[in-house]
């Protein structure tokens, strides 16, 4: 097996040389550098990662604490974190925190005494005790997708990244308006979260935009999870006047919704319109094919990685909160005709649409 002094000598450089290019330690001149790197190539030679750590006092590696097993549009976020890591040469940890803040908390201290040089973490509904390990421990960390909120003089700097949620909550009201619907309900996701609130604040602005009461009634927790999301439809299919259209907050909620319609042997747009926020692989192929917002999850997912690397070479630098557009993406669950097009499908970006943007910090 080669070692650095075989890449040094096969270079013609010290082995110290060959170090700062291994670990960016100091600037090498360009041919120095890639000679160094040919004859890494040539030798096949493969650094020593824990040595590296112990030279750096960093282990390239970035620790990811999401329900990706439980959630398919965190295993798309998964897949951007992923990519961003690999691409700038960092490994990755991943542990499921389940939504759960006790376990939540647990799984982050094992990623940070596994050493990694930072973390990203779509938290809980309850961070406090999140906040008070990293604030503790002054772990480097970005939030995605959901966002929290620290006290006014809370030290830890973190950064954030999410969609927008309100304004394509609101199109998607909206647009069941404009189809005639007065009674359009909403399986809200689990209490506590940014996206449930924010969602929400979308859901009534798209009903005040079409002119229509927000009824309390027409509301219905699904708790961000397709069980409880069944039991909340079927809660508002009993109702003495039931909707006549509905907008789940994601995509497990929209599994539990079709479900609650089955039951009921009630048919999708005929007996009730159906809108979800959430674009996933399998709504192109329900019957029928399912309108929804399209999350833009790979890229929430490099972004996120983006923002860790750059708090890593700037630790003081001022802390930020991203968001980034979704689309709207027409189908025929609404009850319109199928879209024209090879796809079926119309896709409209909300950056500049978003009814109720500004609305949000």
């Amino acid at each position: 097996m080669a070692t650095m002094v075989d890449v040094a000598a096969h270079a013609g450089v010290s082995v110290a040389t060959v170090s700062h290019v291994l670990n960016d330690t100091r600037p090498v001149l360009p041919h120095t550098r890639q000679a160094v790197l040919d004859a890494i190539d040539v030798l096949g030679y493969t650094p020593n990662t824990l040595a590296r750590s112990l030279v750096t006092a960093r282990t390239r590696s970035i620790g990811l604490a999401v329900s990706a097993i439980s959630n398919p549009y965190f295993t798309e976020i998964l897949q951007g974190v992923e990519a961003g890591a690999l691409e700038h040469g960092y490994g990755l940890l991943l542990a499921d925190p389940h939504d759960d803040p006790q376990h939540e908390r647990k799984v982050v201290q094992l990623l940070h005494e596994r050493r990694v040089d930072g973390l990203i973490v779509a938290p809980s509904a309850d961070p406090d005790a999140l906040l008070r390990y990293l604030g503790q421990h002054n772990v480097p960390t970005v939030f995605l997708d959901r966002l929290v909120e620290a006290p006014a003089d809370h030290p830890f700097r973190f950064d954030q990244v999410c969609a927008e949620n309100a304004g394509p909550m609101a199109r998607l009201v909206g647009h069941l308006a404009e189809r005639g619907h007065r009674r359009i309900g909403l399986v809200a996701g689990l209490p506590g979260l940014s996206t449930t609130n924010e969602r929400m604040s979308g859901y009534r602005h798209g009903l005040a935009g079409a002119g229509l009461p927000y009824d309390e009634r027409l509301v219905a927790h699904g708790d961000s999870e397709a069980a409880a999301a069944e039991r909340a439809t079927d809660a508002l299919l009993t109702l003495a006047a039931p909707p006549t259209a509905l907008v789940t907050g994601n995509n497990a909620m929209t599994i539990g919704a079709l479900r609650a319609l089955r039951e009921r042997g009630l048919s999708v747009p005929d007996d009730l319109a159906l809108c979800c926020f959430d674009d996933f692989a399998w709504a192109d192929l329900f019957a029928p094919r399912l309108t929804a917002i399209s999350q833009p999850s790979k890229e929430i997912g490099a972004q996120a990685v983006r923002l860790l690397l750059e708090r890593l070479a700037s630790p003081d630098h001022p802390a930020r909160t991203v968001r980034l557009p979704c689309a709207f993406v027409h189908r025929t669950s609404c009850g319109c005709a199928e879209p024209t097009g090879t796809s079926g499908a119309s896709h409209t970006d909300l950056s500049q649409k978003s009814p109720a943007k500004g609305t949000l910090s």
